[in-house]
């Protein structure tokens, strides 16, 4: 196993603030990358204070800020503009996801580098990317979520589109930006010389990348995916069912001989010979029925008893998971996905990022430092300031 990181001497310069690209150079920080993050002076990025907050920062920011070498500097003002733009050309990446056209007003877009610093892999996150009629639209995951096409289908028929108690719009546009920065950087070692690019990531794009079949689906067929609750569209079985110790379990029998081994496991011999059910679409026109079936034999048993039958049966099968589940899980803990950092004295468990490298494995160094503590450190190392340069800069309110 090796020491080095994939990333190991590649410079980002994140601006910006919340989570889409925040949360990108987080993922480039884990494997090796160092990542400067530049926040505005007083109280940081907004996420420090979200949620679950301890000793005035948020729990949420030690896992999100984690490997960042966090400064402060004001954008707004000139001479922050100034300083931005020589980190800038110090850097081998910068990702921003402001709004279209500030990075642009403030003298900061991508055309200021293409002659200065050509190799520059310049990242944009947004709402709807950086051109088009909606370019300008503020895009808050919630909404491009619903753009995007994904909240039609995740709900119940008939009732209104749920939103997943997460900022998923957020977290794949950030491991979006992540991908398509590496694929730059690739591009860029095949030819060094002028071969950096604008990385152009939106919100509702992330999301429309994850809708499967839908546009083949409706062009050739004229069908329209709807929200169908628990169940998968056209996959028959594969459903949450709830047992006789009131918990949920997910199975999936959507094999045809996965199919008559489920049959046969929950007492349905009947089901497991049906020639009307023994392939997926004669299952799909028969869905209820073995859905009731299902039904009927977890609320028998309880979610152990029941997930013990079905493994013994070799049918794909499982729990549904809480947080607090999955961190006293042994598969989880043998799998290495919790990191502990120390945190004021006290320990403090993060999610280990995946893929996993076998040979060149990323990790946690330090989790979410405070606002500004790498100033004086990177203001010192990286530009070359003077102890009296950073004490005037931070006199003036600038950092």
């Amino acid at each position: 196993m090796s020491n080095d990181k994939p990333l190991e001497g590649v410079r980002v310069l994140e601006l910006g603030q919340l989570l889409a690209g925040p949360f990108a150079g987080t993922l480039l920080g884990y494997y090796g990358a160092e990542v400067i993050k530049v926040e505005p002076p007083g109280k940081g990025d907004p996420i420090r204070q979200w949620r679950e907050v301890k000793d005035g920062t948020s729990l949420w920011w030690r896992s999100l800020g984690r490997n960042k070498k966090c400064v402060t500097l004001d954008l707004k003002s000139e001479k922050g503009r100034e300083i931005v733009k020589s980190l800038i050309l110090k850097s081998d990446v910068v990702i921003e996801n402001f709004r279209p056209g500030t990075m642009e007003k403030w003298g900061l877009g991508p055309e200021v580098f293409e002659s200065v610093h050509p190799d520059l892999v310049y990242t944009r996150i947004s709402g709807y990317g950086q051109t088009g009629p909606l370019s300008q639209k503020p895009g808050f995951a919630s909404v491009c979520e619903g753009f995007s096409g994904f909240r039609a289908v995740n709900g119940f028929p008939g009732e209104a589109p749920v939103r997943p108690n997460l900022s998923m719009g957020d977290s794949l546009a950030g491991l979006h930006a992540a991908f398509g920065i590496v694929l730059a950087l690739i591009q860029r070692n095949k030819a060094p010389e002028n071969s950096g690019q604008v990385v152009d990531v939106a919100l509702y794009e992330s999301m429309y990348n994850m809708m499967e079949g839908v546009v083949p689906e409706y062009d050739g067929a004229g069908a329209v995916r709807q929200p169908s609750g628990t169940t998968v569209t056209g996959i028959v079985p594969t459903n949450t069912y709830r047992c006789g110790d009131s918990k949920y379990i997910v199975i999936g029998g959507n094999g045809d001989s996965i199919f008559v081994r489920l049959m046969k496991a929950i007492g349905r011999e009947d089901l497991a010979t049906d020639p009307r059910v023994a392939t997926n679409q004669g299952r799909v026109d028969n869905e209820q029925e073995i859905d009731d079936a299902l039904s009927q034999w977890t609320n028998r048993m309880t979610s152990d008893e029941a997930l013990s039958v079905l493994e013994d049966a070799r049918v794909p099968s499982g729990p549904i998971f809480n947080v607090e589940d999955m961190m006293e899980d042994e598969h989880y803990k043998a799998r290495d996905m919790f990191e502990s950092v120390d945190i004021n004295g006290e320990p403090l468990k993060i999610p280990a990022i995946v893929p996993k490298l076998v040979g060149t494995p990323g990790e946690t160094q330090w989790p979410g430092p405070e606002v500004g503590e790498y100033n004086t450190e990177v203001y010192g190392d990286v530009l070359g300031l003077s102890e009296e340069e950073i004490l005037v800069l931070k006199e003036t309110d600038v950092i």
